[in-house]
């Protein structure tokens, strides 16, 4: 180095490491930070263009929005998209809309689940327009252990089942369904719904209550 001259920032970042030819270093989130803050800071990069923020933003949401969809979607009437379809369509409407999400001031996940939840919406509207005849494909979580007569009774008692979640107030029924179906946290299912951890135990156990009165009842 000449006299005089100063020396440049050490480390892939610095101008001389961009001089040489070498990408500046990626971003990465806090790795100190909770899972929820993570994911949000991850989708800000992505949001950015950032190809390997998105590549991770994406596998660590893809398990959470297919657990959901399997729980809005699964053992449900014939001509419905199976969840890992609508799981699909999820991630890719995910992808297009991250431009907007740089704007909002919204955790990752809850954005995210709003988009899947006009995914499964949308679902079951294609699916009242279907009119063409059942298949005779088994579901995927029937166990042919147990013999066809006790998989048709498990099969009409979830759906006897998942006809009363529908009857609960739609914030319950959310909850019933990431908590119980989608085996969300108590945690995810608070950034999922706009609520707290606190408030989703409780809205938990008024609707399993409820859902117990009824079956009683039934």
């Amino acid at each position: 180095m000449h006299a005089g001259e100063a020396e440049g920032p050490r480390g892939e970042d610095g101008p001389g490491a961009r001089a040489a030819g070498r990408r500046p270093g990626r971003r990465v989130a806090d790795p100190t930070a909770d899972p929820d803050t993570q994911l949000t800071e991850l989708a800000r990069f992505a949001a950015d263009g950032d190809r390997r923020a998105l590549d991770t933003l994406l596998r660590a949401a893809n398990p959470l929005l297919l657990r959901y969809c399997r729980g809005r979607l699964g053992h449900r009437a014939p001509g419905l998209a199976t969840p890992e379809d609508v799981a699909q369509e999820v991630v890719m409407a995910v992808c297009t809309a991250l431009p907007r999400y740089r704007d909002l001031d919204t955790p990752f996940m809850a954005f995210a689940y709003g988009i899947a939840r006009n995914k499964v919406a949308d679902a079951y509207r294609a699916a009242s327009r279907d009119r063409s005849e059942p298949s005779d494909d088994l579901p995927e979580a029937t166990d042919s252990r147990a013999g066809p007569e006790a998989a048709a009774v498990g099969s009409a008692q979830m759906t006897e089942l998942l006809a009363l979640v529908d009857r609960l107030p739609t914030l319950q029924r959310d909850i019933v369904v990431l908590r119980v179906l989608g085996e969300l946290s108590a945690e995810e299912t608070a950034v999922a719904v706009g609520s707290t951890p606190g408030a989703v135990r409780v809205a938990q156990h008024r609707a399993l209550a409820k859902l117990r009165t009824w079956l009683n009842e039934g």
